[in-house]
């Protein structure tokens, strides 16, 4: 490593990750590498630098922030041609840190992420590519619909509250609980549910703590994509606290099935939330690039 481009969101977990940036800039000099920090002023702003910038000078971009913030850096390096592409870091201090846990990491623990930085091991992860009428965006978490977009809406209006508002905001929308019809076709194999939400992951977490793909691989070239069928609102409290463990896959109403291809259709529009971020809406169309992504890894 010699020279990195530091990309940080003053908003995100509402600027408390800010005030470790200049530690972070300290600790990576201490090592003999070169940062530049480049700080968002509006949403999409990293994306539009990230995707117009000269990455030539750097090593390395690394998403100082949570999900969101990994989000628009990724999806910035995908307007890049794919020879001046650069691996990827992340130091996690969002509200959301779920890919984060992949790596071992919690917001927070900036220094160990420098660490793995510095190492500069690199692991080649897959992300996704989703398509929806006239747009072509990636994610490389997790893409949800249905119940888990309504809990997400609510936690945004909580983030103040910390990694907590996703659990009350997906507490609170179960008073709200409603099944919609939905075509869904993986692989060519092609099914219709009633379902109450949808999600298709990459990784294991969303929302830090939700275990909701427990045996997703980031590197396997397949997506796990979760069903939540019909369920009443009882129900779905007594299965809520085993999310935190991975165990609400042994419930029947769920079902997890993987696939590299995802064409997911509905009768009424349904909105998306890539990486929890509100971008999208159905008819949706989903790939897995697999390994596509060269990340800093720890060892």
């Amino acid at each position: 490593m010699q020279k990195l481009l530091l990309v940080t969101n003053p908003k995100a977990a509402s600027g408390h990750g800010q005030k470790f940036v200049p530690e972070i800039v300290q600790r990576f000099a201490s090592r003999a590498i070169q940062s530049e920090i480049f700080c968002s002023d509006y949403a999409g702003h990293i994306e539009s630098y990230i995707g117009k910038c000269d990455l030539s000078p750097y090593s390395a971009v690394i998403a100082i922030g949570g999900d969101g913030t990994l989000h628009e850096v990724l999806n910035g390096l995908y307007q890049q041609d794919k020879t001046r592409r650069i691996p990827l870091g992340l130091i996690p201090a969002g509200t959301g840190n779920a890919f984060a846990r992949e790596l071992g990491l919690f917001a927070g623990q900036w220094q160990q992420a420098v660490d793995v930085i510095c190492a500069g091991k690199i692991r080649c992860v897959d992300s996704a590519r989703y398509r929806y009428p006239g747009h072509q965006r990636y994610f490389i978490n997790i893409i949800n619909m249905g119940f888990g977009v309504d809990a997400g809406r609510t936690a945004k209006k909580l983030k103040f509250l910390g990694n907590s508002s996703y659990t009350l905001g997906t507490l609170w929308q179960t008073l709200f609980l409603r099944s919609w019809p939905l075509t869904i076709t993986l692989d060519g194999k092609r099914m219709e549910q009633s379902t109450v939400l949808a999600s298709v992951s990459n990784s294991r977490y969303t929302g830090t703590s939700f275990l909701i793909a427990p045996d997703a691989q980031v590197d396997d070239g397949l997506l796990d994509v979760l069903i939540l069928t019909d369920i009443s609102r009882l129900r779905i409290l007594r299965l809520f606290p085993s999310i935190y463990k991975g165990e609400h896959i042994h419930y029947p109403e769920v079902t997890i099935t993987r696939a590299k291809h995802i064409l997911i259709e509905t009768e009424e529009l349904k909105e998306l939330t890539p990486d929890g971020e509100f971008n999208g809406c159905t008819p949706v169309e989903i790939d897995c690039l697999k390994q596509d992504v060269e990340f800093l890894w720890p060892n």
